[in-house]
């Protein structure tokens, strides 16, 4: 069996902004089998459809993003602006995980800019420590736990910094100078989110701000592109830092 990554963050394309260069490698130069999952289906994202509707497209963009690069795609069906740590929302993490089976895990920072990206922080972290459990779900398990805790990755938050403006320095990071071209392809899929972005935030460089931030660690690393990261290093989660020994530290 190919050892397995996941990344389970909040939203369509926040992936491809944070980590999917690192997943990519991961699946190209050693084989691994790679998962995008996201906990809403972008609901709010846009000004013209339903939330049924741009729920319905983004789910499509995000499949057809991860096929580009071989990996798979889930959504948690969470919803935009409502991701909350709660009973529920665990339950179908720990369900995913259990399916899924990885060796890693990444998710997003614990602070950020946006709620939803720390709840799901908060729901990850909670998660791969309760999918090993076999009581968690007290004998309703769709799959067998975990046979251990994986390793847990935090993506670097959006611009480097928390809410208030403090940055957050990564502890290492990955060179994705060599995969940026499969990088960008994949966040082209992400059509809707041109239109959005326009709406809400009055930008349209969805893939060009992704390059400046990937440019701006690799300046720090020494490299053209690099995605940063930290490690959970606490009690019973492994210690070693299997993707600085796989891929090397920038």
């Amino acid at each position: 069996m190919p050892q397995t990554a996941i990344a389970i963050l909040a939203h369509p394309d926040d992936a491809e902004f944070l980590c999917a260069g690192t997943l990519i490698r991961l699946h190209k130069e050693h084989g691994w089998a790679v998962h995008v999952a996201s906990m809403t289906p972008g609901d709010c994202g846009s000004a013209e459809h339903s939330p049924d509707e741009i729920a319905r497209i983004r789910r499509g963009e995000g499949a057809a993003a991860a096929a580009a690069v071989g990996a798979t795609f889930h959504c948690v069906e969470e919803r935009d602006l409502r991701v909350v740590y709660s009973e529920p929302a665990l339950e179908r993490v720990v369900r995913l995980i259990n399916a899924v089976r990885p060796d890693v895990v990444f998710t997003h920072s614990p602070d950020d800019y946006h709620l939803d990206h720390e709840q799901t922080s908060k729901i990850v972290r909670a998660a791969t420590f309760a999918a090993p459990i076999q009581n968690f779900l007290h004998g309703r398990h769709v799959h067998p736990p975990l046979e251990h805790i994986p390793h847990l990755f935090y993506c670097d938050p959006l611009e480097g910094k928390d809410a208030f403006g403090v940055p957050i320095v990564p502890a290492f990071r990955i060179d994705i100078s060599g995969v940026m071209a499969e990088k960008g392809r994949m966040l082209d899929c992400h059509e809707s989110q041109r239109a959005w972005l326009r709406k809400h935030h009055g930008v349209d460089n969805l893939v060009e701000s992704m390059r400046e931030w990937g440019a701006t660690q690799g300046k720090a690393a020494g490299v053209a592109f690099a995605e940063g990261f930290r490690q959970h290093l606490g009690h019973s989660y492994p210690q070693n830092n299997v993707l600085a020994e796989l891929l090397g530290k920038a």
